[in-house]
């Protein structure tokens, strides 16, 4: 497979694994309900080590990643930061931000991009799903990125959503009215996609049982295209009808015709009482035709397509960050609620989902996580990581507004009336013409203005009502964090910066089993308590610290032969693994004793496998 090559890759490929692990610090005055970072979160920081904050909490279970990172069209003012530790690369980012007259600026995209999809791909569940926005400044470099991350194989569609329903500028022959979303998964093979509620389906059902139940019946005989006994003569054979005479598929040419299904189906379809019998009247007679009864489903629904043309626009987005905020220009490139609402439809998002979005701009990911939360019932979970300054201000001022509610002046719109046109229903020109007039007439004095239009080839009665009213709140909360000092091993050895023990304790049980969460702990003595630091599967984890340099220079922090003893003690056949300042004991005599490993901290911290 062709692989994507660009500047600077050679220093970028791992940077991901290199780059500090700075915990999550809660900030309680600025979240919404109690502070819980197993919760809904939104984190100010550079999200590439907000990505890696996030690994000890989330590494493989996060359902669904949408995220719409810089375009890079060359006016956007977006400068790469990433603390990589090269001369070349630091030369070569001397000039910030990333403008339009620079020869190398895709260059510089894809090395800013490059790890943050690795961490991407590291907290995608088995069967999760990413979904990027991007427009044709970088497609074909996400494309590229994508593919060698996550394997061309695990593709799973590239979507054009209309992002514009008006040309956005008269002075040139083109305009750019669409962006792209990929998706693509951690395995295509396990992702579950849905199909799309469209009750128009249910109207092709016009029979009606005695039970109720909606039908269609389809003509068993092929027409068209490759009808002809000679196209499929394995499908001309007899059928016997009710009066037990022999019927051949026929045209009324008399031309020797085919089924539209073999024998087989047609006998399934007569054990179910589903193949009919309908008398059909000829000049030459009457003769017996064959149909099979479809009975409607319960919901109708159709294939999602991939042009996306008829969802809100960025105008709506806009129009609905000024009516939550009062104000126009609070963010110049929203994307709108309903874009990821079918996003979410379309991935089957289960009640207990966790969503990520880790360029969270204005906040539109977390509006439709609660939104759709409000509409089911649902617990879904939101991550939003935001860098700029607006993280408080914008980007979680916005989710505390939809969780409380806001002050609303707008307009309201409801779809009173609509009717798709294809030829069938155009040929009833006149019909709805009246049917639309009708309608309107009917709501007129409910709405302050209705309107007849024709959008995307629908016909619709739209009512518009001038509100100035509190939208209700949806309900939730969320935890507000900024990014603590990175766990830097030289200052850890002098003891000048010192994490909390929960902080350094989620990273090491990442770091040594790939994982953070434990198994049911068993009740330990009271003195082993607080050096219990996790179990999976046969291996025990127990950690010597406290963030006191006193505490971590005393003999109070090291292993001793007493200290190895109770924790054997705890759990014979287990494997357990110690990690401390210091032991006083021989690895002979822990080898003798049991399985006891020890890894000395905080040199442990960068290797996986603990001792």
């Amino acid at each position: 497979m062709p692989e994507l090559e660009f500047k600077g890759k050679e220093f970028v490929r791992n940077h991901h694994l290199t780059v500090p692990f700075r915990p999550l610090v809660p900030d309680a005055g600025k979240s919404v309900g109690a502070v819980n970072t197993d919760g809904n979160l939104i984190i100010q920081g550079d999200n590439l080590e907000a990505l890696k904050a996030l690994l000890p909490l989330y590494a493989g279970k996060v359902d669904c990643i949408f995220i719409d990172p810089p375009y890079n069209t060359g006016n956007e003012g977006w400068c790469y930061n990433d603390n990589v530790n090269s001369p070349q690369l630091k030369a070569w980012f001397s000039e910030n931000p990333v403008g339009i007259e620079d020869g190398l600026r895709h260059d510089k995209w894809c090395c800013m991009m490059w790890p943050r999809l690795k961490l991407l791909w590291e907290l995608l569940s088995e069967t999760g799903v990413i979904c990027i926005t991007i427009d044709s400044n970088e497609v074909s470099h996400a494309l590229c990125l994508c593919d060698a991350i996550f394997g061309a194989g695990n593709r799973i569609a590239e979507l054009i959503w209309r992002k514009v329903d008006s040309p956005n500028d008269n002075k040139v022959p083109l305009t750019p009215d669409h962006d792209y979303v990929l998706l693509y998964a951690k395995d295509k093979a396990r992702v579950r996609l849905s199909k799309k509620h469209d009750d128009s389906i249910l109207l092709g059902y016009r029979g009606l049982t005695e039970d109720g139940l909606r039908y269609r019946d389809r003509l068993l005989k092929k027409n068209g295209k490759n009808s002809l006994r000679k196209d499929r003569p394995t499908m001309f054979y007899p059928l016997t009808a009710p009066d037990g005479v022999q019927v051949f598929p026929m045209h009324d040419n008399g031309e020797e015709a085919c089924w539209a299904m073999g024998k087989e189906s047609v006998m399934s379809h007569e054990a179910a009482g589903t193949l009919i019998w309908k008398e059909r009247v000829r000049s030459t007679g009457t003769i017996w035709e064959p149909y099979t009864r479809e009975f409607a489903p319960e919901e109708g629904s159709r294939p999602f397509p991939t042009i996306w043309s008829s969802i809100d626009t960025m105008r709506q987005a806009q129009a609905m960050l000024t009516s939550i905020f009062g104000m126009t220009a609070v963010f110049s490139t929203p994307k709108p609620v309903a874009l990821l609402s079918e996003l979410f439809t379309l991935l089957t998002l289960d009640e207990e989902s966790i969503i990520l979005d880790s360029f969270a701009g204005s906040g539109t990911t977390a509006h439709a996580v609660l939104n759709l939360n409000a509409k089911d019932g649902g617990n879904r979970k939101f991550i939003l990581v935001e860098l700029e300054d607006y993280a408080d201000t914008l980007t979680a001022e916005r989710v505390r507004r939809v969780i409380r509610g806001y002050p609303f002046q707008g307009t309201q719109r409801e779809t009173l009336y609509e009717k798709k046109l294809n030829w069938t229903e155009l040929k009833k020109g006149d019909q709805l013409r009246s049917e639309a007039e009708n309608t309107k007439t009917l709501y007129e004095s409910q709405y302050d203005s209705v309107k007849i239009t024709v959008d995307e080839g629908v016909l619709k009665v739209i009512g518009e009502r001038k509100v100035s009213e509190t939208a209700p709140g949806l309900g939730g909360e969320f935890t507000y964090c900024t990014l603590g000092e990175p766990l830097d091993l030289l200052k850890m050895l002098s003891g000048e910066s010192l994490p909390a023990r929960d902080a350094i304790g989620d990273w090491l049980l990442y770091c040594a089993s790939g994982k953070r969460e434990s198994d049911s702990l068993p009740t330990v003595p009271a003195e082993l308590k607080e050096h219990l630091l996790g179990k999976q599967g046969a291996v025990y984890y127990w950690l010597l610290y406290r963030p006191d340099l006193d505490w971590l220079q005393s003999p109070a922090a090291a292993l001793t032969l007493s200290l190895a003893e109770a924790i054997h003690a705890v759990d014979p056949s287990a494997t357990h693994r110690v990690f401390s300042p210091v032991k006083y004991v021989p690895n002979k005599m822990l080898r003798e004793l049991g399985q006891i490993e020890h890894a000395t901290i905080p040199f442990a911290f960068f290797r996986r496998g603990g001792a």
